[in-house]
């Protein structure tokens, strides 16, 4: 009798199994079983060094740290990273027409042009992709004003944000992150004699 000891990997090699084409599917596909995932927080432009503003229609990042403008509602409602931008206050999302200029459009508008694919870079910055144009990003200049996406690439600077929370909003890290102990199982102990 010959037994034969493989490697798991050769097998996933072996039988051609990809779960990266599989999980790259899911994240294409919109979810509507699932519940709706919502953050607020500001987008930190590095080059113009101030927020992202939703002013109705307007795009700019001039906003100042707790702007009321500068407050996103980011709703993920994809397996993967498509997420939408609303502005908290006007309730317009962040959109990229189809000449790549960012607009805001109304919350009654649920068009393709406003989800973006959110990338975490090498740098730890994020890149907003839009989802609908591939290879368009969402950038500013120095003074803040959009760029326009066919104009943008994922190494410049003009697309690199930080997420940050609005001020007043943040996380309680002063307390102690609390570890759990496990102990070994011991035998019970039975109670002798009648109950």
């Amino acid at each position: 009798m010959l037994l034969v000891m493989c490697n798991p990997l050769q097998v996933l090699g072996v039988d051609g199994v990809n779960f990266s084409v599989h999980v790259e599917n899911q994240t294409q596909v919109r979810d509507t079983m699932s519940r709706r995932h919502h953050r607020v927080y500001q987008l930190y432009s590095r080059t113009s060094g101030k927020h992202v503003q939703v002013l109705g229609r307007r795009i700019s990042a001039r906003g100042e740290d707790g702007d009321k403008y500068a407050q996103l509602v980011v709703e993920a409602d994809t397996f993967g990273s498509q997420v939408r931008i609303r502005g908290k206050e006007t309730n317009f999302y962040l959109c990229m027409n189809r000449r790549g200029k960012l607009v805001g459009k109304k919350a009654s508008n649920r068009s393709d042009d406003c989800v973006f694919v959110e990338k975490v870079l090498e740098n730890h910055y994020t890149a907003l992709m839009s989802a609908r144009y591939a290879g368009w990003y969402v950038g500013f200049t120095k003074r803040g004003r959009p760029r326009r996406g066919p104009h943008t690439l994922p190494n410049q600077q003009d697309v690199h944000f930080m997420k940050r929370f609005p001020p007043g909003e943040q996380p309680d890290l002063t307390t102690p992150f609390r570890f759990t102990t496990v102990s070994k199982r011991g035998k019970k102990v039975r109670a002798t004699g009648p109950r």
